[in-house]
């Protein structure tokens, strides 16, 4: 199916485990919700807990699932446990054609940059993640929390879907949005009360302040 980007702003809530959390994003609209496949993350789940979750609520969001550099085997596990709308990944563009001709899902792809330089020109994906680079000491990729400097994305406007992720929460994602024009956002750890446990009253708040954002 198409990824097709939604009316409103949109948000991705991503990494969740237990049943609080994603019936908070059922509840209050989240647009997609995501699903960590990856054993070194804190939010890594099984394909069966994912279904579990996943099954509480027909309808509604796109399930996301994250993937690291996966292989075949990896993906055909997870896809024969869980049903999923897209395949975010950490990988090459070309390994990302390759699982995009296997499997037939839509893939987005996440692009961490530092510069301006780094941002991507070009897509050939559904959707592309701008993220700040981990740090080097990082385990795992992604944001890490850390922030990213939104004055690189300033009048950046790039004729593919693309969202925001890194260091978003409940208060400071309306400024990002305003100052990167985002047409959508993704929050893990920063609507959280612990490591992999999602705040319902915090993504009820992430959820209102990015909706309601200018930019």
């Amino acid at each position: 199916m198409p990824t097709t980007e939604p009316a409103h702003r949109g948000v991705k809530i991503c990494g969740l485990t237990e049943a609080a959390g994603f019936d908070a994003c059922i509840e209050h609209g989240a647009d997609w919700v995501g699903f960590v496949f990856f054993e070194r993350s804190p939010r890594n789940i099984s394909p069966a807990q994912a279904q579990q979750l996943s099954a509480r609520h027909k309808g509604g969001p796109k399930r996301v699932g994250l993937f690291v550099h996966p292989d075949d085997e990896t993906l055909e596990r997870v896809l024969n446990g869980v049903s999923l709308d897209v395949l975010q990944l950490y990988a090459t563009a070309e390994r990302a054609q390759a699982i995009k001709a296997r499997f037939g899902l839509p893939l987005w792809l996440s692009q961490p940059v530092s510069s301006r330089a780094e941002l991507p020109t070009t897509c050939t994906v559904e959707r592309i993640l701008i993220e700040p680079k981990p740090p080097a000491q990082a385990t795992r990729p992604g944001g890490n929390a850390q922030k990213l400097d939104w004055g690189l994305l300033s009048g950046w406007q790039p004729n593919f879907a693309w969202m925001l992720a890194g260091g978003l929460n409940p208060a400071n994602v309306a400024h990002a949005i305003a100052q990167t024009g985002a047409p959508a956002v993704d929050v893990s750890s920063g609507v959280e009360s612990a490591p992999g446990i999602k705040s319902p009253q915090a993504i009820a708040s992430f959820i209102t302040q990015a909706r309601g954002a200018a930019g």
